[in-house]
């Protein structure tokens, strides 16, 4: 009514009101009356927006390759941007120009003038496995352009989703890798069964060596039971020498005690043949008769038993000799007598 009207927006929405070519006004989530036929609004989200893109480049060896991805930004200063880009809404809060596919468009524009002396300098097997790098290029590329900063954006991440080869060089070298898959496959089966027969060797090997080892074992055996019997008979041997010097040196003891003994007993034997050769010399030179004599024998049978003995010795001298039965009765009773 009058050209007064209301306006309203949310949080997201940063305005600023002209009025006569000035900034009367401005904000987050304003709402305010306004007298149209002098007031101009500029209102500049400031959200967070996800700016997907899709873009050819040429590697170094001139394949084609496209890349895929999405630039998540904000607007940082929405100021700065309405100075630069149309961002003027009607009464019904409808951008009068569409600046919002300018600003995407300036973005990816320097995404890709940040990716192309990148991906210029790779072949199409680098560029395909180099999305982190191109990541990498993007962002430090956004966040160094001048453009960029004139905006006001501000750049949250970047993300590669794909890059791609042309159809054509995407089977082609999908024919290459199964081929060289194929190439590894066989490589490997030839790996494994060699590995196989490096093993089985081995284990001929380790058997050979375990036979070699018990071999060796068995000879130190056999040659430590050789010294051990070498070691043994010549024990047995100085212990037979031992006995053998033992029995020498006893009997050597017991010559020496014999021939000890037999001095003693030669030595008390002369002396007891001293001793009786001294008793029994006064004696040597004595008539028979005489010692007879002394003994002093009493008894009528040694008396007869003489008479006997000296007629026997003088039985040369006597012609005829007369014993009477009575006599030689009473010397044979006399014997049974004793008995």
């Amino acid at each position: 009514m009058f050209g007064i009207n209301f306006i309203k927006f949310d949080s997201m929405t940063y305005v600023i009101k002209f009025k006569n070519g000035q900034v009367s006004k401005e904000g987050r989530g304003l709402s305010f009356f306004y007298y149209a036929p002098t007031t101009s609004i500029s209102a500049v989200p400031i959200g967070s927006s996800n700016l997907p893109f899709i873009f050819n480049e040429t590697t170094k060896d001139y394949q084609t390759i496209t890349i895929q991805g999405q630039i998540t930004y904000k607007i940082g200063n929405p100021k700065q941007l309405a100075d630069v880009l149309d961002f003027t809404v009607n009464g019904n809060g409808v951008y009068k120009k569409d600046d919002t596919e300018k600003l995407n468009q300036t973005i990816v524009n320097e995404a890709q003038t940040a990716t192309s002396f990148y991906i210029h300098q790779l072949g199409l097997k680098e560029a395909i496995r180099s999305a982190k790098s191109v990541e990498k290029n993007i962002t430090e590329g956004l966040l160094n352009s001048t453009a960029i900063k004139l905006l006001g954006i501000e750049i949250l991440s970047i993300n590669i989703l794909a890059i791609k080869a042309s159809p054509e060089m995407e089977r082609a070298l999908e024919t290459e890798t199964r081929e060289n898959l194929q190439q590894e496959a066989d490589q490997a089966i030839y790996a494994r069964r060699n590995f196989a027969v490096e093993q089985e060797r081995k284990i001929k090997e380790s058997e050979l060596n375990t036979e070699i080892a018990i071999e060796e074992k068995n000879k130190q055996i056999a040659e430590k039971q050789a010294e051990t019997e070498v070691q043994k008979a010549e024990n047995e041997l100085k212990l037979r020498e031992m006995k053998v010097q033992a029995d020498i040196a006893i009997e050597n003891q017991r010559k020496v005690l014999l021939e000890q003994k037999t001095a003693n007993e030669r030595k008390e034997a002369d002396t007891h043949g001293y001793v009786l050769e001294t008793t029994l010399k006064p004696y040597k030179d004595l008539d028979w008769k005489i010692l007879t004599a002394l003994n002093n024998n009493t008894d009528p049978k040694f008396n007869i038993s003489l008479a006997f003995r000296e007629l026997a010795e003088n039985a040369g001298k006597i012609g005829n000799l007369n014993i009477s039965p009575e006599l030689l009765d009473n010397l044979l009773n006399d014997k049974k007598d004793r008995k």
